[in-house]
């Protein structure tokens, strides 16, 4: 009788000890890089129960998975997430419970949260001028993100971060200030290049397209920037982290396109319709759905597949138009 690995590892020796579970492809915000604006959203059937994720979940935790980051859309606005929270915040060998969000429902929840496990949150915050963040968003209202930063600031995680996404030509000039915003409140940020992930016609991605280079150099000219060397030492993706010398901040950039980290990648993804995908910008996935719902459904089968897929995990992602990968999934559909 075989027996189950205690920990995943792929073809290239990387050990896989992170995986994003979505819980929602629904968010009450429309950003422009992430979402059309009119968006067809999965049937309910198709979307995995809260049980069913926290199985994933399970079945990670015990092949040796010690980080799980809840991600959606936005998470938090699906009905009974706190019991999955919970639940999920219990699991023996889970390390790092964290949650990725854009902040519009923690005004009401931050503390919530933090009591129930999670270590470490992610808010998204594109713009700090309110028409121009109604613009990126579709519908966010920048005070209530806002607040909920300060909630999340009050309840105490262990750290948390801004996600900044900066397209030329809509918010390229306030770099600098959500630089200082995350000085000020003693936070982190990381500055994203934009994921080429569905197709999207209210911007031409190669025209709005920012580097993360272009971003450092304008930082860099302000406050000077110390690198904390490889993404692994910070153990917190894939971001490149920078200190300054005046503030305990760090400044991260996220660079699937000009900086490949693939070499580094120890996670895989699970969207809410129980694809596990194996890299971000390839179409390699495993129905896990399927398992769940079958007639001999057991946790251990679940388990074998889990572990059969990471053969599957690719060397690379391909994010670029020029290597011919199209991705049509949109980044709400993916997980984060």
């Amino acid at each position: 009788m075989k027996i189950l690995p205690t920990h995943l590892t792929d073809p290239f020796q990387r050990t896989i000890d992170y995986v994003r579970l979505s819980v929602t492809d629904r968010c009450d915000f429309r950003c422009v890089y992430c979402m059309a604006e009119e968006m067809t959203f999965l049937p309910k059937p198709s979307v995995l129960t809260l049980e069913e994720i926290y199985q994933v979940g399970q079945a990670f935790t015990e092949l040796g998975v010690s980080k799980v980051r809840l991600t959606g859309g936005e998470p938090l606005i699906r009905n009974g997430i706190m019991g999955l929270v919970e639940r999920l915040g219990r699991l023996d060998g889970l390390n790092e419970l964290v949650l990725t969000t854009n902040g519009s429902q923690l005004q009401r929840l931050a503390p919530q949260l933090r009591d129930f496990g999670v270590r470490r949150l992610n808010i998204s915050l594109d713009s700090l001028q309110p028409r121009k963040f109604r613009q990126l968003t579709r519908h966010g209202n920048l005070d209530q993100v806002i607040a909920g930063i300060d909630a999340a600031i009050e309840a105490g995680f262990e750290r948390t971060k801004i996600n900044a996404v900066i397209l030329k030509g809509r918010n390229e000039d306030e770099v600098l200030d959500l630089v200082e915003f995350v000085r000020d409140r003693h936070i982190d940020i990381a500055f994203i290049e934009e994921m080429p992930l569905g197709l999207i016609d209210e911007h031409d991605r190669a025209l709005s397209f920012m580097s993360s280079d272009e971003l450092r150099e304008i930082i860099n000219d302000r406050y000077p920037l110390t690198s904390l060397g490889d993404a692994t030492a910070e153990a917190a993706g894939p971001a490149h982290y920078f200190t300054l010398s005046d503030s305990e901040s760090r400044i991260g950039f996220i660079s699937p396109h000009s900086h490949n980290f693939c070499h580094l990648c120890n996670r895989v993804r699970v969207t809410v319709e129980g694809r596990l995908l194996l890299c971000l910008g390839n179409e390699h996935s495993v129905d896990l759905r399927e398992v769940l719902r079958s007639e001999n459904y057991s946790l251990d089968r679940l388990k074998w597949t889990i572990v059969e897929a990471m053969k599957r995990k690719p060397e690379k992602h391909y994010m670029n138009d020029s290597d011919g990968h199209d991705i049509v999934r949109f980044m709400s559909m993916t997980g984060g």
